[in-house]
């Protein structure tokens, strides 16, 4: 396979192993450019990109920015902060007077699970979902996956333990997915809490107790507490969880075996990872967002290539 069968990457759900090797096998070659002394490439040049986030954004953004300038697209960035929207303005109408501008791909964050979806059904765009709701996103966990892939030699066959804050991550919806079209078995930890309901109906080992989880596991992808999105306390404090979910160098030396620790950021330093854990050997922080930019590269690339665009 040499091209994607689809115009947009709305989730992992919708893409095939053989779409997510081709999208790994495409950012290998962009790596490659990334780390040149000259690091820009004319592939997507007069092609017209809106970055629109509806949601406040640092590493995604920025990442995504970086990859259609590095792709020597036109990059338009929208904040819903300073727009119209404030006034009221619908998603719909506000996307569609950013097409009359003449936009050829949209990149979206919205805080509303399926947003990507509607906008892909109502406008001739490439839409690439950077986040919805608690729903997907699909570029954290190809990057994720392609981290373990270049640390490890492969995704098939690891064993991939997700820990914290599973109820209100779409980090850990998109890593399930990516994780078990590539082969590797997954499981979830946390405080029961923080585990949606039935969550093994979707092929997951569930662990309440992290040192068995993590000496389970190959590799540990640990999710911050998103306080934004709680309505209520799902334990009793951040010292509590700190305690007994968050990871440390002793827990670490203690275990059987060495793992390899992601973190798709922003980190709580002190509640799910301590500073000496995340500056460590051990964590592959820094390589996924390196990896991060070389990844929307070739979504960005194969997506304006595709038959279907």
């Amino acid at each position: 396979m040499n091209q994607l069968n689809k115009s947009h990457l709305l989730g992992i759900k919708e893409l095939s192993e053989e779409e997510i090797q081709l999208i790994f096998e495409t950012t290998d070659n962009f790596k490659d450019v990334l780390n040149r002394p000259i690091k820009k490439v004319p592939s997507l040049r007069d092609v017209t990109i809106a970055n629109i986030f509806f949601e406040n954004s640092t590493r995604t953004r920025l990442s995504f920015e970086l990859a259609e300038k590095r792709l020597s697209a036109d990059v338009i960035n929208f904040s819903s902060s300073s727009s119209s929207v404030k006034k009221g303005e619908t998603l719909l109408d506000t996307v569609n007077n950013i097409l009359a501008m003449k936009v050829d791909m949209v990149v979206m964050r919205h805080s509303s699970p399926g947003a990507s979806h509607f906008l892909a059904k109502h406008i001739k765009a490439n839409i690439i979902n950077a986040g919805d709701g608690t729903h997907e996103h699909p570029t954290q966990a190809l990057l994720d996956t392609y981290s373990i892939r270049e640390r490890l030699g492969s995704v098939a066959g690891k064993k991939v333990v997700i820990v914290g804050d599973i109820l209100h991550s779409r980090v850990a919806l998109s890593n399930i997915f990516a994780l078990q079209k590539l082969g590797a078995e997954v499981m979830v930890c946390g405080p029961a809490t923080l585990l949606p309901k039935h969550i093994e109906k979707l092929g997951v080992k569930v662990e309440l107790d992290l040192r068995k989880a993590l000496n389970w596991c190959d590799v540990a992808n640990i999710l911050r507490i998103q306080l934004e999105r709680q309505k209520m306390s799902y334990f009793p404090s951040l010292r509590e969880y700190a305690l007994y979910y968050g990871v440390n160098m002793e827990l670490l030396n203690s275990l059987d075996k060495e793992i390899t620790i992601l973190h798709p950021g922003p980190i709580n330093r002190g509640i799910e990872i301590t500073s000496q854990v995340a500056d460590s050997k051990y964590a592959m922080i820094l390589d996924q967002v390196e990896n991060g930019v070389a990844i929307r590269m070739a979504v960005l690339y194969l997506l304006a290539s595709s038959p279907a665009a």
